[in-house]
């Protein structure tokens, strides 16, 4: 179970295979079926997933009753709510398990307490702060400002294996278009590939 999250931090980490076991032995995995909610508005949360197999998503739901999704995370990703998991306040978000999901949970506090063990690691933890920032200044922008096709492209570009994996209309709110809008991009493109 702790396999990829190992492979994760030696990749990025340049460490050896003992120091990658005894970095995550005190880790936990957990099993969600399709549909549970790991995350609601409200909640505290001092935790990060860490995705082994599966598919989460991180949305929010307005007064209208209509979903935004800010994020999906797949294998090899990890998601939190980070107003919760690090400033301790309530969510705003929701966090729910749109595949069966298998998920390793690691504690916001783990990348400082292993730091002994592994020097680096607060390094990595700021990389990985550093490109959730990138991501999201990009993401503001291709809502801001690119066509339906450009962030459609976009998101086939950010996630390449989701498109067959994750419903239209998931894809839609993502995108910030309608259903209707994807479907006629959808085609568009298709057009543009047989021509």
């Amino acid at each position: 179970m702790l396999e990829k999250f190992q492979s994760y931090l030696k990749e990025r980490l340049s460490i050896t295979d003992e120091q990658a076991k005894e970095a995550t032995s005190c880790l936990k995995s957990k099993t969600f079926k399709k549909g549970t909610v790991l995350l609601n508005p409200g909640d505290l949360r001092s935790e990060n997933y860490f995705i082994n197999e599966g598919l989460l998503r991180y949305f929010s739901i307005d007064e209208k009753g209509k979903e935004h999704i800010l994020q999906f995370a797949p294998e090899n990703w990890m998601i939190s709510d980070r107003n919760s998991s690090v400033f301790n306040e309530p969510s705003i978000f929701f966090i729910d398990a749109i595949e069966n999901t298998e998920v390793l949970i690691v504690p916001s506090h783990f990348f400082v307490d292993i730091q002994k063990l592994l020097p680096h690691i607060l390094e990595l933890n700021i990389m990985m702060l550093h490109n959730s920032i990138r991501f999201m200044q990009k993401r503001i922008n291709m809502l801001l400002s690119a066509t339906a096709e450009e962030r459609y492209l976009d998101f086939i570009k950010l996630y390449p294996n989701l498109t067959l994996r994750v419903p239209q209309w998931m894809i839609a709110s993502y995108l910030g278009i309608t259903p209707e809008s994807l479907s006629r991009v959808r085609k568009d493109l298709a057009k543009k590939h047989f021509k």
